[in-house]
């Protein structure tokens, strides 16, 4: 998709642009008070967890406190819509989720232009989803649940978190390349959707959320991983790309400031959050979530989200999904 991808080359690109003086100036009375990081979820969340373990990095590193503050709703939508609204210095930041990436195109009006109004800074991980059924359904593997699935047309039931969340279109992606009809039943969040998948009312799930004690315990089947990489928690599950080519999926996070915050300031920040995750004691506790650190530059996160905004996009504009 050409425009985000543009937009974020573009606000990447802008270090180069300052005069050096003012990169200088900005870059020594950077933090000079307080830094929050909104957080569009919950607390106890995923991404509440990554905002205060890289939150408490930067505050040691940088000398100013980083304070996470969770404005929950809308997929995410009031906390990006805060920090658009906020002065672009460097002292409200935006853990980005995912979920920004399908808000793009799963709502029909915002009022902001995510790819216009928010700076990339850096990313931070990238996790796998797995693909889940329930025990009595006969299947061991992704091509034994794709030739049960073709067998039984829409008689099997897909669940999900919520319409436009990344099990729902990562499951609406994987029918569209299987080519497969399946239903999808939306809940509100993961944790009731494993229940009736636990339950045997629906039969199968893309999860991100903890499943590992219901696999040890036999009441759920993990046939494959989403990424490209296998799970560090169930490492010998295989990939559903290795059965089913070009299928990827994952939850990913990164930090984000409003458009024109100082290049410098951004570009510190982005040096901080680098470090944070080379750093081995951060990146055992990433390891622990089962996800992947992701390093670079802001234009290397930006190219990600924009890659995702395309990606998503297109799934969600092929399957009719409307935020609800």
């Amino acid at each position: 998709m050409t425009l985000p991808r543009r937009g974020f080359l573009r606000l990447a690109a802008g270090a180069a642009m300052l005069p050096a003086a003012s990169r200088v100036a900005s870059a020594q009375s950077y933090p000079s008070r307080n830094v929050r990081i909104v957080v569009g979820f919950a607390p106890g969340g995923i991404q509440d967890i990554y905002a205060r373990l890289i939150g408490q990095w930067l505050s040691d590193q940088l000398g100013q406190s980083f304070v996470v503050e969770n404005r929950v709703g809308a997929g995410g939508n009031i906390a990006t819509e805060l920090v658009v609204n906020a002065p672009a210095d460097g002292h409200t930041l935006l853990l980005v989720a995912s979920s920004a990436s399908i808000n793009v195109s799963l709502y029909e009006k915002l009022n902001f232009n995510f790819i216009r109004d928010i700076a990339p800074v850096a990313g931070l991980s990238r996790a796998p989803l797995v693909m889940l059924v329930n025990p009595t359904v006969p299947v061991h593997s992704v091509a034994e649940f794709i030739a049960f699935a073709k067998s039984n047309p829409g008689k099997v039931n897909m669940a999900s978190p919520g319409a436009g969340s990344i099990p729902h279109i990562a499951g609406e992606l994987f029918k569209t390349l299987a080519g497969i009809d399946m239903v999808h039943v939306p809940y509100r969040g993961g944790a009731p959707a494993l229940i009736d998948l636990v339950g045997g009312q629906v039969q199968m799930m893309f999860s991100n959320s903890p499943i590992l004690e219901y696999v040890k315990a036999g009441q759920l089947r993990a046939l494959a991983v989403t990424t490209t990489a296998p799970s560090k928690i169930l490492p010998d599950l295989p990939t559903v790309g290795a059965s089913l080519p070009g299928f990827e999926a994952s939850n990913w996070q990164g930090i984000g400031a409003p458009k024109d915050t100082p290049a410098d300031v951004i570009e510190t920040l982005n040096r901080a959050i680098n470090a944070a995750l080379a750093d081995p004691r951060i990146a055992r506790q990433v390891a622990d979530t089962d996800a992947t650190v992701i390093t670079g530059s802001p234009g290397d996160f930006g190219r990600l989200i924009a890659d995702e905004t395309d990606k998503w996009g297109k799934v969600i504009r092929a399957a009719n999904i409307r935020a609800t």
